[in-house]
């Protein structure tokens, strides 16, 4: 089937089998390699893009589902060769070893900002005006899809308490 992504501002159109994954369509069709393969079963999050403005799991989404759809990667969170704020949060605060979930933990921590932005609550708190508070338990809870096998989450949670609401 050809469908077409929009992805980090560009659009592209390709040819994709319909089990095709986004995860798989972006890094073997279109050489889109910021998100990464890490467990294949949507539980680590290295896969993590913002898909229309959500952020989603790509391992787990078929490509000709999102045709048409907007696709951000952690590379595309950069504006005109600036680092996104999370980041230079992430330098800053060391927020990485090996670096391997450090796109999907980017993507996830954007996309769970925007959400508390708006209101969305976490599923461990249901008050809407809690939920926008951010302290480093809820940027846990709301982060927990993302794993980071070296286990730098101290500094993941300090690099994203450091731009959070």
């Amino acid at each position: 089937m050809d469908i077409t992504l929009h992805v980090d501002g560009e659009a592209r159109t390709l040819s994709v089998d319909p089990r095709t994954t986004v995860l798989d369509a972006l890094r073997e069709q279109l050489g889109v390699t910021s998100p990464k393969k890490g467990c294949d079963h949507g539980q680590c999050g290295a896969c993590t893009c913002i898909v229309d403005g959500r952020r989603a799991t790509t391992c787990l989404s078929l490509a000709v589902a999102c045709d048409g759809a907007t696709i951000t990667t952690a590379a595309g969170l950069a504006a005109a060769g600036e680092l996104h704020p999370l980041g230079q949060a992430f330098i800053d605060h060391d927020a990485f070893q090996c670096g391997y979930c450090t796109p999907g933990q980017i993507c996830s921590a954007a996309g769970m900002l925007d959400e508390a932005r708006a209101g969305s609550p976490s599923h461990a708190t249901e008050d809407l005006t809690a939920a926008t508070v951010l302290d480093a338990d809820e940027i846990r809870e709301r982060m927990s899809g993302n794993l980071c096998r070296c286990g730098a989450y101290v500094n993941i949670v300090a690099a994203i308490g450091s731009v959070a609401p």
